[in-house]
């Protein structure tokens, strides 16, 4: 994908919603955010690769840059090409040996969990950005550290304390699903 076609952009967050884990990209300059809603255990693999968090077994995304260094492999860039039927498609950039040039398919989560890993630059189609992005609400301040298992917490405790036992007994089970992954 050309250059002139793509735009950078940087994680503006990541956090729960009502409608489970989402990602929020957003061009430096600007004041729009592309959401992409993405599964708990790849929200909780790119916010611990954007954190700097280690653990004592690598995780899936771990696993796969691990493999891909021995084998003498980088990732330049990732590249969220296209939006079709409320689904995105990304591309991953792959150079191996400082030669061989590859792209490879992946769902925008795992690419963007693959590119914090290597420091590679986040980039969108232009067109996606378009007909995708949304104003960034003034009211809410970025927190500090984004951490999927800790908005998970606080919601769990906030549908007890409210007596949403279903919705209590969903996010009990998403948190046991994250923990039994690590």
């Amino acid at each position: 994908m050309g250059e002139s076609l793509i735009d950078r952009v940087v994680i503006e967050n990541i956090s729960f919603s009502n409608m489970g884990f989402v990602v929020l990209l957003r061009k430096t300059e600007s004041r729009n955010v592309l959401p992409i809603f993405i599964g708990p255990n790849e929200a909780h693999s790119i916010a611990a690769a954007y954190n700097n968090q280690s653990f004592p077994r690598p995780l899936t995304h771990d696993l796969f840059a691990n493999t891909l260094k021995l084998l003498d492999c980088h990732i330049p860039r990732i590249v969220i090409t296209d939006l079709v039927d409320n689904v995105f498609f990304s591309k991953v950039y792959l150079v191996r040996n400082d030669a061989e040039k590859y792209q490879i398919d992946a769902r925008p989560s795992d690419a963007i969990a693959l590119a914090l890993r290597f420091g590679a630059p986040l980039f969108v189609s232009k067109l996606v950005l378009q007909t995708a992005t949304v104003p960034l609400p003034d009211e809410e301040p970025k927190p500090e550290s984004m951490d999927p298992v800790g908005e998970l917490k606080k919601e769990l405790e906030l549908a007890i304390s409210e007596e949403r036992y279903e919705d209590a007994a969903r996010l009990r089970d998403e948190l046991k699903k994250i923990n039994n992954e690590n």
